[in-house]
């Protein structure tokens, strides 16, 4: 039952990982049409709220008394994991490469196995510390950051504003205590940041443009209203519960490290879509991503043969 429930988490936690990365491609045909990237994630965000609602209504039938001591917990997630990720990314890349802002964002997962270390006293195993370090040479080699870029001191804390959003949709995605369903957790998340990332293109924090003309996608015209639904379905609906899902079999350590492979798929994606084809380096670092993540797995495994459980394990991440 163990090996199945981590094989489980696993797959979901993949399933997240590659929906969340076709979110780039989806956006990038709305950017080069003249969208700003506020207006993308914006309306990313609230189209998935709304899909959401009713569905996570049927699911919160016996739970509304959790939600009522869980709704602070929502609100953060809202908040910091889902509108402040995303704005902080998005305000990122106006004063970084994007390869850059990435790799400050997806440093979140150091703050995940910091926060364990911590909080839970779960102090990082030299295979875990390994993996990371093999992780973070592949993400260098993927996201191609061995040539000269600019640093803008603004753009870098807004990229660390983003890796804190990061960490904590993990953190908070495998909380077990209690726990409200992930459908209206991810429901929830949504709706709060739907509602901050409004607030902030009124008060101009987030330029919103978005002309509604047709778009080029995989080489092909089609009309805008495709990429939107495709990056407001599957790359955030779809995406958040299937990550909410994985993490709590995982725990947000495991969970943060699978999620790498986000990077991965979407230079995959970028391929497929846009013609974006990957260099050799690229390859070579998301074989690196792929071994730093097998190496953590196995960190955790010889945790669980020490005698600690693998719900033991996730329940003290929590």
């Amino acid at each position: 039952m163990r090996a199945a429930g981590n094989k489980a988490g696993l797959g979901l936690a993949l399933v997240s990982a590659a929906t969340f990365a076709t979110s780039g491609s989806f956006a990038s045909s709305l950017l080069t049409a003249g969208w700003s990237s506020g207006a993308a994630v914006t309306v990313r965000v609230v189209i998935a709220a709304v899909a959401l609602t009713i569905p996570a209504l049927f699911a919160l039938r016996g739970h509304v008394e959790q939600l009522r001591r869980g709704g602070r917990t929502v609100a953060i997630y809202g908040l910091v994991a889902v509108g402040g990720a995303q704005l902080c990314y998005f305000n990122a890349i106006r004063h970084l490469p994007v390869a850059v802002a990435l790799m400050l964002e997806y440093s979140g997962i150091l703050l995940v196995v910091a926060w364990m270390w911590a909080r839970h006293g779960h102090r990082p195993g030299r295979l875990t510390a390994l993996g990371g370090l093999t992780a973070v040479v592949g993400l260098v080699l993927v996201l191609d950051l061995l040539g000269h870029h600019r640093v803008d001191p603004a753009g870098v804390l807004w990229g660390l504003g983003a890796a804190v959003g990061l960490g904590a949709y993990y953190v908070i995605s495998s909380g077990t205590d209690d726990a409200l369903p992930p459908l209206v957790v991810a429901w929830g998340g949504l709706a709060v940041g739907a509602l901050a990332l409004l607030v902030a293109g009124a008060l101009g924090v987030l330029p919103l443009a978005a002309p509604l003309r047709d778009v080029t996608l995989a080489s092909t015209q089609v009309p805008w209203i495709v990429p939107v639904l495709g990056m407001s379905l599957v790359a955030a609906a779809v995406a958040y519960v299937a990550g909410i899902l994985g993490a709590r079999r995982l725990g947000a350590r495991v969970a943060s490290f699978v999620g790498l492979t986000e990077v991965l798929f979407a230079v995959l994606f970028a391929w497929l879509l846009l013609g974006q084809t990957p260099g050799p380096l690229q390859l070579a670092g998301g074989v690196l991503v792929v071994a730093g993540i097998a190496l953590v797995r196995l960190d955790e495994g010889s945790e669980v043969a020490a005698g600690l459980s693998r719900e033991q394990l996730v329940a003290t991440e929590n």
